[in-house]
């Protein structure tokens, strides 16, 4: 999969030799569809022709938000719930046994920018893209070694990087923030590596020292173990900086609407040994972005296997107690003092977080946190065909709240808040249903449907949230890998999706 030269193996950009698959989405993407497509309908599933539903009227107007804000967009209803392919982006040259990192995956108005090793390109939505035609590219002297799913209200992210031109050993203490509509990097940043080691690992698959990244209002935030540095959005200056003492180092940092801290306390002589995590504390501290002040710490019972931190405001905690599932949902109030715990240990319901190379502490793809609630999903039941539900969780109480059943063949995944309303995904799990985005009412448990689509039977597994990037933006759904991989036996080179959207066949409303 080549992603250093312009053009890749295609060299002018302009399709020659590309496969069959990818010549009928060309022919897919100049058509403006209704109904259902001839070819089988794997792209196009609609459910009448006419607009989008605006019956609930509960949407919220989206609150004005400026540069120095992290992105948080309210979905308007479709003109057309039919569903059409909106972006492709694709390889047909992946050879046996190759492996690439796709590290991060983040949308804007007209713009599709996905990581690739140590490359980070921007597409133009509405095109079927193959590496070489993107719109940009930035090429980072060394492979990505952390992100943040959180954008600013202008469209800019942030990630780390390995400088391998910079060093003679390559180390993850390098970090960019960039510019998503036209790939300019904005500025660049290196930051410490903690006295600890270096990024030491082994077997046991420890996060020790590893970075971590995110964003909150005006202030990019890197973790680095030995301490904490928040930078100015504008410029790159050091606003502030904080740092820990061992045994104790800062692993990971949640952002959003404010921003916290996760600190881990190792107590045993080997903190790398099997079983080491029985040894292991947590802090969690909220931090004022401005400033680098602690406003609250909240500390944790010795014997917690993990900690994630699904949303920052309000503070849900996810606990992996003795486990390496997600046992409890804890939510603190404003001084961070537990507000309620919900248990998961009866194993009815399932909360997910990602533990992945990269440092994401608030990457939990199917838990979503509204203003009151926090949303997450049932487990598959057992009959056939197969179902599932939403459930809310009070944050001030724990109990439950509503229920948004998935109807039989088909399971229903929490995606994010649109305003008040979760936005959900149902996934057609009898392959005559279409998938469908939909928006859920939590006061009246009202469903309203957003955009009902097919998938090539290539991209079925792009919907699986716990190993994909799900994306919502601008009244369009993007499904992108994570990684892309070959098995080492295959015989040919691979033709294979690597990120896919789907938007309304009509244009949006104003």
């Amino acid at each position: 999969m080549p992603t250093e030269s312009r053009h890749g193996p295609h060299g002018s950009g302009n399709g020659t030799g590309r496969k069959g698959p990818r010549k009928l989405l060309i022919a897919l993407l100049a058509l403006v569809l209704a109904g259902t497509l001839g070819t089988g309908g794997w792209l196009l599933w609609g459910r009448g022709g006419g607009g989008g539903s605006d019956a609930s009227g509960k949407s919220q107007d989206p609150v004005a938000q400026g540069p120095l804000d992290v992105r948080e967009t309210v979905e308007k209803p479709p003109a057309s719930t039919n569903g059409k392919m909106a972006f492709r982006f694709s390889v047909d040259d992946m050879k046996p046994g190759e492996h690439v990192e796709m590290p991060g995956m983040w949308a804007t108005d007209r713009i599709l920018a996905k990581g690739i090793n140590k490359t980070l390109v921007g597409m133009s939505i509405g095109t079927d893209a193959a590496p070489g035609d993107e719109k940009w590219r930035l090429a980072l002297d060394g492979p990505i070694c952390g992100y943040t799913r959180h954008v600013t209200g202008d469209n800019r992210t942030a990630v780390l990087f390995r400088a391998n031109d910079r060093a003679d050993e390559a180390l993850c203490n390098q970090v960019a923030f960039v510019d998503l509509d036209d790939g300019r990097l904005v500025w660049e940043a290196r930051f410490p590596v903690s006295q600890a080691g270096p990024e030491s690992a082994d077997a046991t698959g420890t996060d020790k020292d590893r970075p971590g990244v995110t964003l909150a209002h005006g202030t990019v935030a890197v973790t680095w173990g030995g301490g904490t540095l928040g930078y100015d959005m504008k410029n790159g200056d050091t606003r502030w900086s904080t740092t820990t003492t061992a045994p104790c180092q800062d692993m990971g940092v949640a952002g959003g609407r404010g921003l916290i801290v996760r600190e881990q306390c190792a107590s045993g002589e080997d903190p790398l040994s099997a079983g080491a995590w029985r040894s292991i504390t947590y802090k969690l501290r909220k931090l004022d972005p401005a400033t680098g002040k602690a406003l609250w710490t909240y500390s944790l019972a010795q014997g917690v296997r993990d900690v994630q931190v699904p949303s920052v405001d309000p503070a849900v905690v996810a606990v992996s107690a003795g486990d390496s599932e997600v046992t409890d949902l804890i939510s603190l109030d404003d001084q961070g003092h537990n507000r309620a715990t919900i248990s998961l240990r009866n194993g009815a319901y399932v909360a997910e977080c990602l533990l992945t190379d990269y440092l994401l502490i608030d990457d939990c793809p199917t838990i979503t946190v509204g203003k009151d609630q926090v949303f997450i999903r049932s487990k598959d039941q057992p009959e056939v065909p197969t179902w599932n539900w939403i459930i809310g969780f009070d944050l001030a109480t724990g109990k439950t709240t509503k229920k948004f059943d998935s109807g039989r063949g088909a399971l229903l995944y929490p995606v994010r808040m649109s305003g008040d309303q979760l936005l959900a995904l149902r996934v057609s799990e009898d392959n005559i249903a279409p998938n469908s985005l939909v928006a859920l009412e939590p006061s009246t448990a009202e469903e309203v449907p957003y955009l009902y689509f097919g998938l090539p039977y290539e991209a079925r597994l792009m919907t699986m949230m716990e190993h994909n990037d799900v994306v919502v933006q601008n009244g369009r759904l993007f499904f992108g890998v994570k990684s892309a991989q070959v098995p080492t036996d295959a015989k040919t080179k691979q033709w294979m999706y690597l990120v896919l959207g789907i938007e309304g066949s009509a244009p949006q409303k104003s």
